[in-house]
């Protein structure tokens, strides 16, 4: 019965049904044809239960600080920070759009969100300075993914609910493997400048660097609230987007004034709209996981893990590649939500620290964005870019491989990840 349900399982997926919907119809299906109608019954009880976490409010909150921070002029200023401190060296401007996704990392939270905000922005001013637009639509995709590792990330709010880890922890977590990421691009843009004689601009004078530092520091104040109040403990990382909102309306009506109250109604609506689309996939996932649970899916995966090795090390290789084919077929939180539950037990047997795990998994299927043939970021940034997708594939696939090289180095140095949360005591 349960090769049945696979086949199910596999077959609304081919035929491009949302996995939201598979999930549930596969759940729907297997108490069926089990006769479990017991747990039929209480399926609504259980999708009900399945929100009923503090933490997975911080997900409409962070949505709605992009929505209010976009429409009040504080993203634009951080690219054209960025742009006037290091856009003068060669391949300036493609260092600046790495600099510029680590800026907007710490607002969105979501590599799809900057990858389409980038695309509109970026990819037209390097074409336009001599960049090839391939190149452009490629840096802007791969430095996209690390919008998911620093903080805030939606990602990681969803893994520490789904494993009772704390969130701060793993935002502080995420912290240098960002740093290091987009350091690791920014070399490769080095040698890829003096090889291919990229084009670089004029040095912005002092005045020039003083005027747009006076103006970036009121947005900066909204990463760097949120970093401090986590660690300081002032409050929680849910509580820490609320007041990010509050930030953002104050600084995009105030200092700003770019900011339209009259738009106000139409951001709530993209938020709530983008909250609903996660939030019914956590549902659905909820229920899944309880079906995999009462088939003992978990435990017979640790007994199969365990007799092929009890070596941590190869089990975390095995995993990367798993996450890494996964990440090719699913979207990253779908995968998230339905493996999260399967693998917990693992890490727990192989004694392995569940925030590091925590920034392996979500890197990894983060890559997913970035790999044919279901990477909704390649999909996002060839129709923003007017880039064809084989092309963009062409592209974008040496970073991939330098990706996977950088979180490979933080699936075996787990000091990188957690030297933050263990300086803190977190």
């Amino acid at each position: 019965m349960t090769y049945i349900v696979l086949v199910i399982f596999f077959l609304l997926l081919i035929i491009g049904i949302p996995i939201s919907m598979v999930l549930g119809i596969t759940t729907v299906i297997y108490f069926i044809l089990n006769g479990q109608m017991t747990l039929l019954d209480s399926t609504p009880l259980r999708m009900y239960s399945g929100l009923e976490n503090f933490g997975l409010l911080a997900i409409p909150l962070f949505m709605l600080m992009g929505e209010i921070m976009n429409e009040g002029g504080i993203t634009t200023r951080l690219v054209q920070f960025a742009r006037v401190l290091i856009g003068h060296f060669r391949g300036g401007l493609a260092y600046v759009t790495v600099v510029a996704n680590m800026f907007l990392a710490s607002i969105l939270g979501s590599a799809n969100a900057q990858a389409a905000m980038m695309s509109k922005v970026m990819v037209p001013q390097m074409e336009k300075e001599g960049y090839k637009r391939e190149f452009a639509a490629s840096i802007t995709l791969a430095s996209s993914i690390i919008a998911p590792i620093i903080p805030p990330s939606m990602i990681f709010i969803i893994y520490g609910t789904l494993s009772s880890t704390s969130v701060g922890a793993l935002f502080m977590a995420g912290i240098v493997p960002g740093i290091i990421y987009g350091l690791v691009f920014i070399l490769v843009i080095s040698y890829m400048g003096y090889k291919q004689n990229f084009p670089k601009s004029e040095r912005a004078s002092w005045t020039v660097i003083r005027s747009n530092t006076l103006q970036v520091v009121p947005a900066l104040l909204i990463p760097i609230t949120i970093v401090v109040g986590i660690l300081t403990g002032v409050f929680t990382a849910t509580e820490s987007a609320a007041i990010a909102c509050l930030l953002a309306v104050i600084v995009g009506l105030f200092f700003y004034r770019e900011l339209d109250i009259k738009k106000l109604p139409k951001m709530l609506i993209n938020t709530v709209t983008n909250t609903a689309t996660v939030t019914y996939l956590i549902i659905m996932a909820n229920i899944f996981g309880w079906m995999i649970a009462f088939e003992r899916i978990p435990q017979l995966l640790v007994e199969s893990m365990l007799s092929i090795t009890e070596s941590p090390w190869v089990f975390l290789l095995l995993v990367n590649l798993a996450l890494l084919i996964v990440g090719m077929l699913l979207d990253g939180i779908a995968a998230l939500i339905i493996l999260v539950p399967v693998m917990m037990p693992l890490v727990i047997a192989f004694n392995i620290d569940p925030v590091h795990f925590g920034v392996i998994i979500c890197i990894n299927l983060t890559l997913g964005l970035l790999t044919p043939p279901v990477g909704t970021g390649l999909f996002i940034v060839s129709s923003m870019a007017d880039v064809k997708f084989e092309t963009l594939v062409k592209n974008v696939f040496p970073f991939i491989v330098i990706s996977f090289v950088v979180l490979l180095f933080l699936t075996y140095i787990p000091d990188l990840v957690l030297f933050v949360p263990k300086w803190l005591g977190m």
